[in-house]
């Protein structure tokens, strides 16, 4: 017996404030984070989040007539492959079947009725267009290349484990949709949720913030259920001790 009572700490711990305070994360937290505070703004603004300069702008419609131009061709794409039945490979001849056929009839007419020929630009491509070209592609490849040698190495786990659940969620998306849906359909709300959430920012965080406290709540009782099983189990672990 007195082996057992000098194994309890001194200085009135027992067993059990000893034992709790070994795992922190059995503590119960009652505070919001600073990020989620309703009177907490950000210094950075949804415009600088989302990239600042023209992209921000068409993002949040600061330009109008720029982003409905990319909608309105982004419908028309997507009416194009999915109502119309034409894939890129048709539909690409058939634009240039078109533009071939109206130049060559504009040019034969324009020969016969002595009328000026029409104006296409030089059809050239210069050295320096080229090599820039090929610079820009072949530093690119270095660097996605180099990326996917230190991924396969296993130098950098954490950007290993990024990849992979991208790749794993592009091949969940892509076998619930095709491409061109895929790619209408980001781009949609790629321009309507930022635009929104500025919109009604005030409102959102407010919904965000009770939303959040709602979980926290529900969180300090399973919490709450997981310390008292604790404390009963370090109870009757002195018991039988």
């Amino acid at each position: 017996m007195m082996e057992k009572e000098n194994k309890r700490p001194r200085g009135g711990m027992t067993l059990l404030t000893c034992q709790l305070a070994q795992f922190p994360f059995l503590t119960i937290s009652t505070s919001l984070p600073s990020g989620l505070s309703e009177n907490s703004k950000g210094q950075r603004t949804l415009h600088e989040i989302v990239g600042g300069g023209i992209v921000a702008d068409v993002i949040l419609w600061r330009r109008k007539d720029l982003t409905l131009w990319i909608l309105s061709i982004t419908v028309a794409t997507w009416v194009v492959f999915e109502r119309c039945g034409y894939t890129l490979l048709s539909l690409i001849s058939s634009v240039l079947l078109l533009l071939v056929t109206i130049i060559f009839l504009w040019a034969k007419s324009a020969s016969i009725l002595n009328r000026p020929a029409p104006p296409l630009p030089e059809l050239h491509l210069s050295e320096d267009m080229v090599n820039e070209a090929a610079s820009f592609i072949r530093s690119h490849v270095n660097d996605f290349l180099s990326v996917s040698q230190d991924i396969a190495m296993g130098k950098n786990p954490r950007l290993f484990f990024k990849v992979a659940a991208c790749l794993w969620l592009i091949s969940v998306i892509s076998g619930l949709t095709d491409l061109i849906t895929l790619c209408y359909t980001s781009l949609l709300l790629v321009l309507t949720i930022p635009a929104l959430y500025e919109k009604y920012e005030d409102y959102v965080d407010r919904q965000v913030v009770l939303m959040y406290r709602k979980l926290h709540q529900f969180y300090v009782k399973l919490d709450e259920k997981r310390v008292l099983t604790y404390q009963q189990w370090i109870l009757e672990k002195e018991k039988l001790s």
